[in-house]
């Protein structure tokens, strides 16, 4: 079973690939839930919050229940999720929030952490892709850091796969898109 292959992997390395996370009929589902109304990425943090196309140049909407059951399944999916990490590696997760993020073209997000300078308020980052034609070339892809600065890996944005990771662990960054 994949949550097992999860904890071990999140538990052993500190990052682990899901590939078959969602299917493509999920992800299409998903997709019709989502409103058109995107607005421009900011980083920072609640009071802090700012708008900086030097850094991310994506847009996003935060996913609720509201927008449809297909969004509700993959909420409850990710709850219990949640639940087995805390359960199993004792990380103390109080809640789950997603957004969906559209990346138009030569859209990117420069290399950074989640959790900088250890706040706290994230610790597990999870992506989960909704490429259903992403072909090599279109860009995109994830790129994953140690701390000291090495490329550990390249992730391709393929439909219903998902990445989890250790927010405070793994500088990343994504690659202009085409």
């Amino acid at each position: 079973m994949s949550i097992n292959k999860l904890i071990d992997s999140l538990s052993s390395q500190g990052w682990y690939v899901w590939n078959d996370f969602l299917t493509l009929s999920d992800i299409k589902t998903i997709k019709q839930c989502i409103p058109n109304t995107l607005q421009d990425a900011r980083i920072g943090h609640r009071d802090s919050l700012q708008g900086n196309k030097a850094v991310r140049a994506d847009q996003t909407i935060w996913l609720e229940p509201e927008m449809g059951a297909p969004i509700t399944h993959y909420l409850d999916k990710m709850e219990q999720i949640r639940q087995e990490l805390n359960c199993q590696l004792y990380l103390g997760l109080r809640d789950f929030e997603t957004h969906f993020c559209r990346y138009p073209n030569g859209g990117f997000y420069k290399k950074h952490l989640d959790n900088p300078r250890g706040q706290g308020r994230r610790k597990v980052t999870t992506v989960l892709y909704m490429n259903e034609t992403w072909q090599t070339g279109d860009g995109g892809e994830l790129v994953v850091y140690d701390k000291e600065n090495n490329q550990l890996f390249e992730l391709e944005p393929r439909a219903g796969r998902m990445i989890f990771f250790m927010s405070e662990e793994f500088p990343h960054e994504v690659l202009p898109t085409q």
